[in-house]
């Protein structure tokens, strides 16, 4: 009985160093595979990387890890020069194959998504508009709102109105509705489905268009990255996509 219960113990104690072992090798590879990441996709930050499945070990000695998560913050984009924030960056990486130092890591499916809020894009959308929640209907349409005086939104026109004896006209408050899509992979395009009805001044309304109608292009964010959809929400828009031999690092 004695020996059995040595045994259990020896058992025990070994278990809990394999364990503690695990997770330091753990800890110390996501470090690893953040730093190479951030080196080989040039980032301005070093990502958040988590290794998942237990144990990590056998994962490694297979050179393939079941799970990883990679997350980044503090991504830029531009509109028309204006910077934009995204959020937070996100993939989720399976069946990545690796070798013995992680100088390569290429997942065989990887899953990617990405949010700015209503607030930053606000900041990159032109001269006094604010671009804010449309409601559950117009967002399955994939359509946001746009609002703000008239005055103001015609002064980011490149080609500025006469706007004299115009008056109470041009202080009103305009509101359309912009549908989003994404072109090319990194290009938001916002494209007004409505503008205004009741403006008497001929081309003014060209104009409108001209300001409201732009590009928001996503720059600064991983390669392996490959967006395909934007969708909007109440919390902003979210771009998705996903991927097969993405390359992480190498």
């Amino acid at each position: 009985m004695r020996a059995l219960r040595i045994s259990l113990i020896t058992a025990v104690v070994l278990g809990g160093l394999f364990v503690a072992a695990d997770r330091v090798a753990v800890n110390y590879a996501e470090s690893k595979v953040a730093d190479k990441v951030r080196s080989s996709q040039g980032l301005s930050r070093t990502p958040d990387v988590s290794i998942n499945g237990f144990p990590f070990l056998t994962q490694v000695a297979g050179k393939q890890l079941d799970d990883v998560d990679v997350s980044l913050k503090g991504v830029s984009a531009t509109a028309d020069g204006r910077p934009v924030n995204i959020t937070e960056v996100k993939a989720e990486l399976a069946d990545v194959k690796i070798d013995s130092n992680f100088s390569s890591a290429v997942a065989g499916t990887a899953d990617g998504s990405g949010r700015v809020t209503y607030e930053d894009l606000s900041r990159a959308a032109p001269q006094g508009a604010t671009v804010a929640y449309a409601g559950p209907e117009r967002a399955q349409r994939g359509q946001v709102k746009v609002t703000g005086p008239l005055m103001d939104l015609l002064k980011g026109s490149d080609k500025r109105p006469a706007t004299g004896g115009l008056g109470d006209l041009l202080n009103q408050e305009v509101t359309v509705y912009s549908s989003v899509e994404l072109v090319d992979g990194k290009t938001v395009r916002l494209t007004a489905e409505t503008l205004p009805g009741g403006i008497p001044v001929p081309g003014l309304d060209g104009l409108l268009r001209d300001v409201l109608d732009y590009d928001l292009t996503l720059d600064g964010l991983p390669t392996p990255l490959k967006l395909d959809r934007v969708t909007a929400t109440d919390k902003g828009l979210k771009f998705s996509g996903t991927g097969k031999n993405v390359s992480l690092v190498g």
